[in-house]
């Protein structure tokens, strides 16, 4: 990751165009390409930013020129440079599981046909450059699924997986991959935004997925 402390103007030009005059502002250049620009408030929020992919490119005029896929510009232009660091953070493991989420995970798993019939495992905890996937797994067609899981599905849940499937998608031996969101409870507006991001919902019964057990006769 990059850090710079710029006094700087910014310029977006794609679908809108939005201008930020000039001041003292936080840049973050990360792993992933993604290039967001920070003021000292807001608490995490951007004032602006471009999601990867993306393209960086800093001009002789102290200008840097983001551009995305969709040919949408972020244009820095940098007044003065009061700090430029960069530190390499490595992989990151992801939020650590409370105990009902890393059980509901291990229980999938081992019972991944609850998804759908012909389902397959991959592996749980698959790596990726921004932390693991909880589950990736194949369907009855033979495509591949990333399944996000969550005690309660709520929107940041929707955005963590929408960030694993972009990522995954550059995997030539992996693409095109879907997504499956899989919670005892998923909001409404996690639902809708799902939905209208083509990821699927599934609500888990974790206490049926206990009571699983191998096939046996029984009275009752």
């Amino acid at each position: 990751m990059r850090l710079v402390i710029a006094r700087c103007s910014v310029d977006y030009a794609g679908r809108l165009t939005a201008h930020l005059p000039s001041a003292p502002r936080l840049i973050l250049v990360k792993a992933d390409g993604s290039v967001s620009v920070h003021a000292d408030d807001r608490a995490y929020k951007p004032l602006n930013w471009m999601s990867p992919p993306c393209t960086l490119k800093e001009g002789d005029d102290a200008v840097w020129t983001v551009v995305n896929k969709a040919g949408e510009k972020l244009i820095i232009t940098m007044e003065e440079i009061l700090h430029d660091s960069s530190h390499e953070l490595g992989v990151d493991p992801g939020l650590i599981k409370d105990g009902v989420e890393a059980h509901l995970q291990e229980l999938l798993a081992d019972r991944i046909e609850t998804l759908g019939e012909g389902y397959a495992l991959i592996r749980r905890e698959y790596p990726t450059a921004i932390g693991p996937v909880d589950i990736l797994c194949r369907d009855a067609d033979g495509g591949t699924v990333a399944v996000e899981i969550k005690r309660r599905g709520e929107i940041d849940g929707v955005e963590q997986l929408t960030r694993y499937l972009e990522l995954l998608n550059r995997d030539p031996h992996l693409a095109p991959v879907r997504g499956v969101f899989a919670a005892q409870e998923i909001k409404p507006q996690a639902r809708v935004l799902a939905t209208d991001r083509g990821i699927g919902c599934t609500v888990l019964d974790y206490d049926a997925l206990r009571g699983i057990e191998d096939d046996k006769l029984r009275l009752f």
